[in-house]
C-alpha cells in the first residue's frame, strides 16, 4: 500500500533560507498511514511544521554525479544578497544570461534591449522564435519607456497589482527588439515583486527579458535546484532566492483590444481585475482565439507546455475503489504511477506514491510544480492529478495542468 505524503503548504515552502552556504531549502512531506486520510487533509490545511533542509545545490548534484557549470550564489543575508546583485548586474551589463528568482517562477534573464543577449535565451531554452518574452521592469518610468502608448487603464491596474504577477500587453516602443516580441507590434511588461529581481533591474538601469529558466515546454522551476538540474551547464550564474511564493506564471492581460483580453490566466483573475477597474469588461482568450492572425502576444499560449517528463493524466474519482477502476480503464501501471490529490484522498491504492496538496488554489499553485518535479525525480512513469474545481480561482492552475497533459 502506498504511503500518503502531504505536500507542504505555503508557510513551509517560503520560509527564508537559514543555511550558511548555497542552498535550496525544501520541506519534507509528512508520511502518514493511508487510513488517516481525513486527518491528513486537516493537517495539510493547517500547515506542517516538520521540515528538513537540503544541503547545498552543489552537494546534491555531486551526490548524483552531476557537476554544475553555473556559479551559484545565495541571498539569505544582506551581504550575500548585495554580492549576488552585483555579480548578476556585472554579467547582464556584459550581455550575459543569468537565472534569477521571481515570485512566480525562476526566470532566465538578459538585457531586453540587447538583441544578441535575448537570442541567447532562445538558444539556451530551445525556445521557438515565435514565442514572445515578457519584459521585466522596476518602476512606472521604465515601464513607459518600453511602450509606445500608456493608457489610463494601465495606470489603474499598475496601482492595484504592481509589483506583482500581472503582465500588461501594450504597443511596443521602438527600442524593444523584434526578437523579444516574436516580430509583433506589442510587448508584455511586468514589474515583479521579488526583491532580488527588483534590485537587479534597478541597478542595471535597463529592463530584463526573462522567460522561465527551463528547457522550452518543460516544467517551470520554482526553486534553484530545479534550474540547476535543467540548465546547469548552459548558464553563467544561478541566484538562489528560495522557493517562489506564487508558484505559477503571471496573468497576461492585453490592453490593446477592447474589452481588455486575458491571454494567459494567472492568480490575479478576472474578478480581481474587475474590482480594480469596474468600468471595464474583461474577456478571456482561449486557444481558438487568434492573435489577429499575427504573432503571439503572450507566452503560455502553445497547446503543450509546462510538461513533466512523465505522462500526466487528469482524472476524477469519488473513492479509492472508484480510482482503481478509473486507473484500470486508462491502462495505467500502478507501480509506476504517482497520484496527486487535493480532496478525495485515495487509500488502499497500490500506487507508487500518493501526495496530498491542500484544497486551496493559492497553496496548490505554490506547490504543484514542485510536486511534479518531485514525481519526475522519483522516476514516475505516469502522474495522475485529481481534477480541479471549475471555479474561477482554480482556472489558471487548470490551464497549466491541461497544457502539461496535452
Amino acid at each position: 500500500m502506498a504511503e500518503i505524503q502531504l505536500s507542504p503548504c505555503h508557510d513551509e515552502l517560503h520560509r527564508p533560507l537559514k543555511n550558511p552556504a548555497n542552498t535550496v531549502s525544501l520541506p519534507r512531506p509528512a508520511r502518514l498511514p493511508a487510513g488517516r486520510a481525513a486527518a491528513s487533509l486537516r493537517a495539510a490545511r493547517k500547515g506542517l511544521r516538520n521540515r528538513r533542509e537540503i544541503p547545498t545545490i552543489t552537494t546534491v548534484l555531486r551526490k548524483n554525479h552531476q557537476h554544475p557549470a553555473a556559479e551559484i550564489l545565495p541571498t539569505h543575508t544582506a551581504p550575500l544578497f548585495d554580492a549576488a546583485v552585483a555579480r548578476a548586474v556585472e554579467l547582464l551589463q556584459a550581455g550575459g544570461v543569468v537565472a534569477l528568482p521571481t515570485e512566480t517562477v525562476y526566470g532566465l534573464a538578459a538585457n531586453a534591449l540587447d538583441p544578441a543577449a535575448v537570442r541567447r535565451i532562445f538558444e539556451i531554452k530551445g525556445r521557438p522564435a515565435t514565442n514572445p518574452i515578457i519584459v521585466h521592469i522596476a518602476g512606472l518610468e521604465m515601464a513607459r519607456r518600453c511602450v509606445a502608448d500608456w493608457p489610463a487603464l494601465a495606470d489603474t491596474l499598475a496601482a492595484a497589482f504592481w509589483p506583482g504577477p500581472l503582465t500588461l500587453v501594450l504597443p511596443r516602443a521602438a527600442e524593444i527588439p523584434d526578437v523579444v516580441t516574436a516580430g509583433g507590434s506589442t510587448v508584455g511588461i511586468r514589474w515583479p515583486a521579488h526583491p532580488f529581481m527588483q534590485a537587479v533591474i534597478r541597478k542595471c538601469g535597463f529592463p530584463l527579458a526573462a522567460p522561465s529558466a527551463n528547457a522550452s515546454n518543460a516544467l517551470s522551476p520554482t526553486n534553484a535546484l530545479h534550474v540547476s538540474r535543467s540548465l546547469r551547464d548552459k548558464i553563467l550564474l544561478l541566484v538562489d532566492g528560495g522557493q517562489c511564493q506564487v508558484g505559477i506564471e503571471s496573468t497576461v492581460l492585453d490592453l490593446t483590444v477592447h474589452p481588455p483580453r486575458i491571454l494567459r490566466p494567472g492568480m490575479i483573475h478576472a474578478e480581481s481585475l474587475l474590482a480594480a477597474a469596474p468600468e471595464c469588461g474583461f474577456s478571456t482568450a482561449d486557444d481558438r482565439t487568434s492573435d489577429d492572425g499575427g504573432p503571439l502576444r503572450s507566452p503560455g499560449r502553445l497547446p503543450k507546455h509546462y510538461s513533466p517528463r512523465a505522462k500526466l493524466v487528469i482524472l476524477s474519482w469519488t473513492a479509492a475503489g472508484d480510482l482503481r477502476s478509473v486507473l484500470k480503464a486508462h491502462k495505467l501501471d500502478l507501480q509506476g504511477t504517482h497520484i496527486i490529490a487535493h480532496s478525495v484522498i485515495p487509500s488502499g491504492v497500490e500506487a507508487a506514491q500518493v501526495c496530498v496538496i491542500p484544497h486551496d488554489p493559492e497553496a496548490f499553485a505554490r506547490a504543484i510544480y514542485a510536486e511534479l518535479h518531485r514525481c519526475d525525480d522519483a522516476g514516475a512513469q505516469c502522474i495522475v492529478v485529481e481534477a480541479l474545481p471549475h471555479s474561477l480561482p482554480w482556472r489558471a492552475i487548470a490551464d497549466r495542468l491541461q497544457r502539461a497533459a496535452a
